[in-house]
């Protein structure tokens, strides 16, 4: 079957390449002297595209299955590093860096090195991490990094990071909690107002998350 795919493939590039050079003879002096250039530039980017990033893409989302099954039973050195035969997410990284589960990779790797304590190789994880667009994953991953500076003693960007996760999610499932975590961090600073400010926010916005029905004692404490 992949050979008779591999021969897919190059059929379809052989034809698309033939394409190419018939559009070219015949547009050749267009595209050498009308700023055909761009046009080229496309072409080439299309085939790119289609022959080496999205093969690459499909060879990283298998590679990385066999560590997310290790990181989903808790097995968070398997999950880094393989067992030998399989790949875990540092070698996906380093293989297929560039790719979108290459990316997820690097968010899987930061949350297995925070399970076990390791937070600065987290961060430095989740600082290769380039986000995905997702309404839950990207703020989830400043939250993680707003985390992990908190276990290092890192307070002020610890808070920071959560309210940022909170304001980019700005849903009654992370926002709530990273603003909770982000008010009692500020609180032990002695930062009562920025604190109040937190509690505030889940009070007036988040009616519907579980630390709403919560919210009040912890607004009575920052008012004292």
């Amino acid at each position: 079957m992949a050979k008779k795919n591999a021969k897919v493939q190059v059929n379809e590039f052989d034809e698309t390449l033939a394409a190419s050079k018939s559009f070219y003879e015949k547009n050749k002096n267009a595209i050498l002297y009308g700023g055909g250039g761009l046009l080229a530039v496309i072409i080439i980017a299309l085939l790119v595209h289609q022959f080496y990033i999205t093969p690459r893409n499909l060879r990283a989302q298998e590679s990385i299955f066999y560590a997310e099954q290790a990181f989903m039973d808790g097995n968070y050195e398997k999950a880094l590093n393989g067992d030998g035969a399989n790949m875990g997410f540092l070698s996906v990284i380093d293989e297929y860096g560039s790719t979108k589960a290459g990316n997820i990779a690097c968010l899987y790797a930061a949350k297995c090195y925070a399970a076990t304590e390791k937070y600065q190789e987290a961060i430095d994880m989740l600082d290769k991490f380039d986000g995905c667009g997702d309404i839950l994953i990207s703020p989830a991953a400043i939250a993680l990094k707003g985390n992990c500076y908190a276990a290092l003693g890192q307070n002020d960007k610890a808070a920071d990071l959560l309210v940022k996760a909170a304001k980019q999610a700005d849903n009654n499932t992370i926002s709530p909690t990273c603003l909770l975590q982000a008010g009692q961090i500020y609180a032990s600073l002695g930062q009562n107002d920025k604190a109040l400010d937190c509690y505030k926010q889940i009070k007036s916005k988040y009616q519907q998350s579980n630390v709403y029905y919560e919210i009040d004692k912890y607004i009575e404490a920052a008012q004292q």
